[in-house]
């Protein structure tokens, strides 16, 4: 199947087109970022990002349709962001996805954005194998989950509060770093003397698989001030704090992230979102893996943040089963939680012998 995926969940357009025939893969694909629109705000604007998408959407379908060399009516099939996300900009892809695949007579399905990032990992030439342990960390989820096969998932933690990416953002505007504000704080991290802080590693001091940022945040802002009150938030004392939270919060995911492993006896790790492009989290997920002879596995640094490719892949392994949307009726799910998915009738999806 040809199969057009469009991702609209929050403040990025992306669009590709994924073939599932042998030799066929990732056709080619698109990305519009949101992020100077929403920069003057310090957040995404949800008004905003839905009408930008709506815009920009139609054009970059126009375009990847090119980049393939592949008119409108080639096309096996459509899929699309059902959620989580935004509730309005999840309703501009679903509805041209709908309408698209109504004039085009052909099957569409709306699919989960996190499974998309589960997945996408796949796209790369050397792709794990099921089973493995995925850690999903983005602005707004933070995850370690067993995955056996496509739609076969257990949730092993998450976080109780912020999500990691969320931790980042709001370190940075503390730190008054410009949005987003993960990349931002990791750079200025690199300037950090790592020995001047050493901030909690949150709930690595106690049995299970969750995740907590929320206090290391509030620890992160007393420092600051405390720096501040002793005329000491010098550009050099903001890199020290920024280099403190980050080797925190990767100390911290790379601990959950040996347990996992442990605890499951699996020996593969999946690393996917946007938070798993940042360099010193890999390393030490690297490091680790290496001292369990596990593999670990990222997407490509474009496919880390929301892309259209992930949608495509995920929707074409799903439509070619025969899952699909009831005809007229579209999805947009702002909450879902993912180990509500379920497992398609497809061998080719279940674990290795």
């Amino acid at each position: 199947m040809r199969v057009l995926g469009i991702e609209t969940s929050c403040d990025e357009t992306g669009v590709a087109v994924y073939d599932t025939a042998p030799g066929g893969g990732l056709l080619a694909d698109a990305l519009y970022s949101q992020v100077a629109m929403h920069a003057e705000y310090g957040g995404v604007v949800p008004e905003l990002a839905s009408r930008d998408h709506t815009r920009k959407l139609l054009p970059l379908v126009e375009q990847v349709l090119a980049d393939a060399d592949m008119a409108r009516g080639e096309l096996d099939g459509i899929a699309y962001t059902a959620g989580p996300g935004l509730v309005g900009a999840l309703m501009v892809g679903a509805a041209t996805a709908h309408g698209m695949a109504r004039a085009l007579n052909i099957p569409v399905l709306g699919v989960h954005h996190m499974e998309g990032h589960l997945l996408a990992p796949m796209l790369e030439d050397e792709a794990p194998a099921f089973p493995f342990v995925a850690l999903l960390v983005s602005g707004g989820h933070t995850q370690l989950v067993a995955v056996k096969g496509l739609g076969e998932y257990r949730l092993l933690g998450e976080s109780v509060d912020d999500a990691a990416g969320e931790a980042f953002d709001k370190t940075a505007k503390m730190l008054r770093l410009p949005y987003p504000g993960g990349p931002h704080v990791a750079k200025l991290a690199e300037q950090g003397d790592p020995g001047r802080f050493r901030f909690p590693r949150p709930m690595t001091d106690r049995p299970g698989l969750d995740f907590s940022f929320s206090g290391l945040k509030t620890h992160t802002l007393t420092a600051i001030r405390k720096l501040d009150d002793a005329g000491e938030l010098t550009s050099r004392g903001r890199a020290d704090i920024a280099r403190a939270f980050e080797d925190a919060v990767v100390d911290t995911m790379v601990i959950k992230c040996r347990r996992a492993l442990d605890d499951t006896g699996l020996k593969r790790l999946v690393v996917a979102g946007g938070v798993s492009a940042n360099v010193r989290l890999r390393e030490g997920l690297d490091q680790a893996c290496a001292k369990r002879r596990a593999g670990v596995f990222y997407p490509r640094g474009r496919f880390c943040t929301d892309n259209g490719a992930m949608i495509a892949y995920v929707g074409a392994r799903r439509l070619e089963t025969g899952e699909r949307d009831v005809t007229g009726q579209m999805q947009a799910t702002p909450r879902w939680p993912l180990e509500q998915l379920s497992a398609p009738d497809y061998a080719g999806t279940k674990a290795e012998s």
